[in-house]
Protein backbone atom coordinates (compact mmCIF):
# COMPACT_ATOMS: atom_id res chain seq x y z
CA UNK A 1 0.00 0.00 0.00
CA UNK A 2 3.02 2.17 0.46
CA UNK A 3 5.04 3.12 -2.22
CA UNK A 4 8.81 2.24 -1.60
CA UNK A 5 11.56 4.60 -1.30
CA UNK A 6 13.74 2.06 -2.98
CA UNK A 7 14.16 -0.84 -4.85
CA UNK A 8 11.76 -2.74 -7.04
CA UNK A 9 8.98 -5.38 -6.60
CA UNK A 10 8.42 -7.88 -9.26
CA UNK A 11 5.91 -10.52 -9.69
CA UNK A 12 6.74 -13.30 -11.97
CA UNK A 13 8.89 -10.94 -13.88
CA UNK A 14 6.87 -8.44 -13.87
CA UNK A 15 7.46 -4.47 -12.06
CA UNK A 16 4.97 -3.60 -9.66
CA UNK A 17 6.59 -0.96 -7.49
CA UNK A 18 4.50 1.42 -8.79
CA UNK A 19 0.74 -0.15 -8.59
CA UNK A 20 -2.25 0.59 -6.20
CA UNK A 21 -3.37 -2.22 -4.58
CA UNK A 22 -6.29 -3.40 -7.41
CA UNK A 23 -3.52 -3.11 -9.61
CA UNK A 24 -1.22 -5.55 -7.13
CA UNK A 25 -3.96 -7.78 -7.08
CA UNK A 26 -4.44 -8.16 -10.30
CA UNK A 27 -0.88 -8.84 -10.42
CA UNK A 28 -1.58 -11.82 -8.79
CA UNK A 29 -0.71 -10.51 -4.95
CA UNK A 30 -3.35 -11.08 -2.15
CA UNK A 31 -3.20 -10.00 1.10
CA UNK A 32 -4.02 -11.76 4.24
CA UNK A 33 -4.36 -8.67 7.40
CA UNK A 34 -2.63 -8.71 10.40
CA UNK A 35 -5.81 -9.99 13.19
CA UNK A 36 -9.13 -11.03 12.26
CA UNK A 37 -10.62 -9.84 9.22
CA UNK A 38 -13.95 -12.01 8.62
CA UNK A 39 -16.85 -10.80 8.35
CA UNK A 40 -18.26 -12.03 11.31
CA UNK A 41 -22.15 -12.05 10.40
CA UNK A 42 -21.50 -13.45 7.46
CA UNK A 43 -21.17 -17.19 6.82
CA UNK A 44 -17.88 -18.89 5.75
CA UNK A 45 -19.40 -19.49 2.29
CA UNK A 46 -20.30 -15.81 2.46
CA UNK A 47 -16.57 -14.63 3.27
CA UNK A 48 -14.85 -17.06 1.37
CA UNK A 49 -16.34 -16.15 -1.87
CA UNK A 50 -16.22 -12.34 -1.07
CA UNK A 51 -12.48 -13.52 -2.53
CA UNK A 52 -13.87 -13.89 -5.65
CA UNK A 53 -15.42 -10.60 -6.35
CA UNK A 54 -13.57 -9.59 -9.00
CA UNK A 55 -13.79 -12.85 -10.85
CA UNK A 56 -16.43 -13.41 -13.45
CA UNK A 57 -15.75 -16.76 -14.82
CA UNK A 58 -18.36 -19.23 -12.83
CA UNK A 59 -16.39 -22.35 -13.50
CA UNK A 60 -13.40 -20.88 -11.93
CA UNK A 61 -15.33 -19.50 -8.77
CA UNK A 62 -16.54 -23.23 -8.53
CA UNK A 63 -13.02 -24.80 -8.90
CA UNK A 64 -11.54 -22.19 -6.41
CA UNK A 65 -14.26 -23.11 -4.15
CA UNK A 66 -13.30 -27.04 -4.43
CA UNK A 67 -9.33 -26.38 -3.74
CA UNK A 68 -10.08 -24.13 -0.99
CA UNK A 69 -12.70 -26.58 0.54
CA UNK A 70 -10.19 -29.77 0.29
CA UNK A 71 -7.30 -27.75 1.29
CA UNK A 72 -8.72 -26.08 5.03
CA UNK A 73 -11.26 -28.93 5.78
CA UNK A 74 -12.36 -27.29 8.20
CA UNK A 75 -13.63 -24.47 5.83
CA UNK A 76 -15.58 -26.94 4.40
CA UNK A 77 -17.09 -28.54 7.68
CA UNK A 78 -18.47 -24.76 9.18
CA UNK A 79 -19.20 -23.93 5.30
CA UNK A 80 -22.63 -22.41 6.42
CA UNK A 81 -21.91 -21.46 9.47
CA UNK A 82 -21.32 -17.51 11.18
CA UNK A 83 -18.06 -16.67 10.50
CA UNK A 84 -18.12 -15.31 13.88
CA UNK A 85 -18.87 -18.29 16.28
CA UNK A 86 -15.67 -20.14 14.53
CA UNK A 87 -12.16 -20.06 16.80
CA UNK A 88 -9.69 -17.72 16.36
CA UNK A 89 -7.27 -20.08 14.14
CA UNK A 90 -10.36 -21.66 12.02
CA UNK A 91 -11.49 -17.89 11.26
CA UNK A 92 -7.68 -17.55 10.48
CA UNK A 93 -8.23 -20.19 8.27
CA UNK A 94 -11.29 -18.56 6.37
CA UNK A 95 -9.08 -15.63 5.58
CA UNK A 96 -6.41 -17.65 4.21
CA UNK A 97 -9.17 -19.69 1.91
CA UNK A 98 -10.67 -16.03 0.66
CA UNK A 99 -7.28 -14.90 -0.58
CA UNK A 100 -6.94 -17.82 -2.50
CA UNK A 101 -10.13 -17.34 -4.56
CA UNK A 102 -8.31 -15.14 -6.88
CA UNK A 103 -5.76 -17.79 -7.68
CA UNK A 104 -2.70 -15.64 -6.62
CA UNK A 105 0.80 -16.02 -7.65
CA UNK A 106 1.51 -14.73 -4.18
CA UNK A 107 0.02 -14.80 -1.02
CA UNK A 108 1.58 -12.02 1.81
CA UNK A 109 0.56 -13.10 5.44
CA UNK A 110 1.06 -10.35 8.05
CA UNK A 111 1.33 -11.85 11.38
CA UNK A 112 -0.45 -14.71 11.31
CA UNK A 113 0.04 -15.69 14.77
CA UNK A 114 -0.95 -12.28 15.77
CA UNK A 115 -3.17 -12.69 19.30
CA UNK A 116 -3.39 -16.33 19.43
CA UNK A 117 -3.10 -18.97 21.90
CA UNK A 118 -0.11 -21.63 21.66
CA UNK A 119 -2.29 -24.62 20.04
CA UNK A 120 -4.33 -22.32 17.39
CA UNK A 121 -0.88 -20.96 16.17
CA UNK A 122 0.25 -24.52 15.54
CA UNK A 123 -2.50 -25.36 13.83
CA UNK A 124 -2.47 -21.87 11.78
CA UNK A 125 0.99 -22.50 11.02
CA UNK A 126 0.37 -26.05 10.00
CA UNK A 127 -1.91 -24.44 7.24
CA UNK A 128 0.65 -22.61 6.00
CA UNK A 129 2.58 -25.07 5.31
CA UNK A 130 0.07 -26.89 3.30
CA UNK A 131 -0.47 -23.61 0.98
CA UNK A 132 3.34 -24.00 0.20
CA UNK A 133 3.09 -27.47 -0.03
CA UNK A 134 0.55 -26.64 -2.43
CA UNK A 135 2.29 -25.04 -4.55
CA UNK A 136 1.52 -21.42 -3.47
CA UNK A 137 4.32 -19.11 -2.72
CA UNK A 138 3.80 -17.52 0.74
CA UNK A 139 5.66 -14.50 1.89
CA UNK A 140 5.08 -14.23 5.37
CA UNK A 141 6.10 -11.86 8.10
CA UNK A 142 5.77 -12.83 11.57
CA UNK A 143 7.21 -12.20 15.01
CA UNK A 144 7.38 -15.66 16.13
CA UNK A 145 10.61 -16.40 14.06
CA UNK A 146 11.51 -19.93 14.94
CA UNK A 147 8.00 -20.81 13.95
CA UNK A 148 7.99 -19.27 11.01
CA UNK A 149 11.31 -20.41 10.04
CA UNK A 150 9.87 -24.20 10.65
CA UNK A 151 7.34 -22.92 8.04
CA UNK A 152 9.29 -21.67 5.63
CA UNK A 153 12.26 -22.45 2.69
CA UNK A 154 13.87 -18.98 2.80
CA UNK A 155 14.43 -16.24 5.71
CA UNK A 156 14.40 -12.78 5.99
CA UNK A 157 15.56 -11.02 9.24
CA UNK A 158 15.31 -7.43 9.41
CA UNK A 159 16.76 -5.51 11.76
CA UNK A 160 15.57 -1.67 12.18
CA UNK A 161 14.40 -1.82 8.13
CA UNK A 162 17.83 -3.26 7.20
CA UNK A 163 18.58 -6.73 6.13
CA UNK A 164 20.20 -8.60 8.79
CA UNK A 165 20.09 -12.06 8.05
CA UNK A 166 19.03 -14.24 5.09
CA UNK A 167 19.72 -17.27 3.57
CA UNK A 168 17.71 -20.83 4.01
CA UNK A 169 15.89 -21.62 6.69
CA UNK A 170 17.50 -24.18 7.96
CA UNK A 171 20.41 -23.07 7.99
CA UNK A 172 19.06 -19.32 9.73
CA UNK A 173 17.56 -21.95 12.48
CA UNK A 174 20.79 -23.37 13.19
CA UNK A 175 22.55 -20.36 13.11
CA UNK A 176 24.03 -19.15 16.57
CA UNK A 177 23.17 -15.64 15.74
CA UNK A 178 19.81 -16.30 15.01
CA UNK A 179 19.47 -18.17 18.10
CA UNK A 180 21.19 -15.80 20.44
CA UNK A 181 19.14 -12.71 19.14
CA UNK A 182 15.71 -13.72 17.70
CA UNK A 183 14.74 -17.90 19.28
CA UNK A 184 15.34 -17.11 22.42
CA UNK A 185 18.89 -19.32 23.43
CA UNK A 186 20.88 -21.97 21.64
CA UNK A 187 20.42 -23.50 18.09
CA UNK A 188 19.03 -27.04 18.01
CA UNK A 189 21.25 -29.03 15.67
CA UNK A 190 20.09 -31.94 13.79
CA UNK A 191 20.97 -34.29 16.42
CA UNK A 192 19.33 -32.76 19.10
CA UNK A 193 21.73 -31.13 21.07
CA UNK A 194 22.11 -27.73 21.47
CA UNK A 195 25.30 -25.35 20.74
CA UNK A 196 25.55 -21.65 22.44
CA UNK A 197 26.58 -18.60 20.18
CA UNK A 198 30.09 -18.15 19.50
Amino acid sequence: MLTPRSGTITVDGVDVTRNGPQQMLRAGMAHVLQGHSVFKEMTVAENVGLGAYTVRDAAAIQERTDFVKTLFPVVAERWNTLAGALSGGQQKQVEFARSLMVSPKVVLLDEPSMGLDPKTTATVFEQVVRMRDAGLAVLLVEQNARRALESADLGCVLDLGKVHIAGAAADLLADPRMAELYLGGAATTSAGTTDGPD
